[in-house]
């Protein structure tokens, strides 16, 4: 397995993480037992990465992954390297979710997480959504204050602007940025990918197939009625769902063509793109997860990366990545 530096100032990592959000029952139903099936197969395979947050499930998440270290002993916590974020928030009255960044906030749930994980520091940690309305210098410099106190060992944002990540870094080293990456969400190239490189920041990329579209198996709409936050989302509704499953069609049928996986395709294509680049797909099958691994594995010519971008070229994907709802938090650039 390749390895890539999370940031100049972070931890090293394999060319891909585990993104930690499907052991929360997120995108299906999913046990203790798949979920440490997933980290043990990532330990033999050199897998070293595990990327999670408070929120995830409730907690859930973190507490897999914290009941596995606590199985597995000084071994897996010596292999992994493991973030996690803060900053979304509920009224316990009301439910109303909103984003606290106060440092009060951050270190109360860091701490939380830390007894939830098992472990006495963790490698990464993120601000998972801005509050605008606390400046980001100051919200860097409580960051940079859980550094100090070693509950963290560096620290990062989650869904920032270009501008918001140089502001911040001229504070403290941001070793990650994580937002969105794919073929079929590619805004980051207008200035986060840019920027992440001249700052020597990581540009964690989540949902690297595309939710599931940029796979073997996409889900369908019949299969999309038990997954609530997938039925809502504009790109796997109605019309833009059927434009989006015959699109991303070309690209399975290029991956046979190959004898590749799809997803591994979309991985080694995710990994091509900068050695800042690093994809954190998350599953609940071990037989997805080796799919992975295989794009961490592939290098792609130029002739292979012209194709895919022939076959999904910028802009061809029907509908909006999120909600007006689930827009409230990232920063919207461009």
């Amino acid at each position: 397995m390749q390895s890539r530096n999370i940031g100049n100032f972070g931890p090293v990592s394999s060319a891909i993480g585990i993104g930690a959000m499907s052991f929360s029952n997120f995108y299906g139903s999913t046990d203790e037992a798949a979920s440490h099936a997933i980290l043990d197969e990532a330990m033999a395979l050199g897998v070293t990465h595990i990327d999670t947050s408070n929120v995830y499930g409730a907690g859930e998440s973190e507490r897999v992954i914290g009941t596995f270290l606590a199985a597995r002993g000084a071994e897996a916590r010596d292999h992994f390297s493991i973030a996690t974020k803060a900053g979304i928030t509920r009224d316990p009255e009301t439910g109303k979710r909103y984003v606290d960044n106060t440092l009060a906030h951050l270190e109360a749930e860091l701490d939380k997480s830390l007894t939830t994980l098992g472990v006495e520091a963790v490698d990464l940690f993120y601000v998972h959504r801005r509050d605008a309305d606390i400046p980001i210098e100051e919200v860097t410099e409580s960051l940079a204050m859980l550094v100090k106190k070693g509950k963290t060992k560096s620290i990062g944002f989650s869904e920032i602007a270009p501008s918001s990540l140089r502001r911040a870094a001229a504070i403290h080293p941001i070793a990650a940025v994580q937002s969105e990456y794919s073929l079929s969400t590619r805004f980051v190239e207008m200035g986060l990918m840019q920027t992440c490189a001249e700052l020597g920041t990581a540009l964690v990329a989540f949902s690297p197939v595309g939710r599931g579209l940029l796979t073997d198996d996409p889900k369908t709409e019949e299969s999309l009625k038990e997954l609530p936050f997938l039925a809502s989302n504009p790109r796997f509704s109605g019309v833009n769902l059927a434009a989006n499953l015959e699109a991303t069609g070309r690209l399975r049928d290029f991956a046979a063509e190959m004898g590749e996986p799809t997803a591994a395709l979309a991985i080694a294509w995710l990994l091509a793109q900068g050695e800042q680049v690093i994809p954190i797909p998350g599953t609940r099958s071990i037989l997805h997860f080796c799919e992975h691994v295989r794009g961490a594995e592939m290098e792609l010519s130029a002739p292979d990366l012209a194709m895919i971008n022939a076959i999904l070229p910028v802009g061809w994907a029907h509908g909006d990545r999120y909600t007006t709802d689930q827009w409230i938090g990232p920063e919207r650039y461009c």
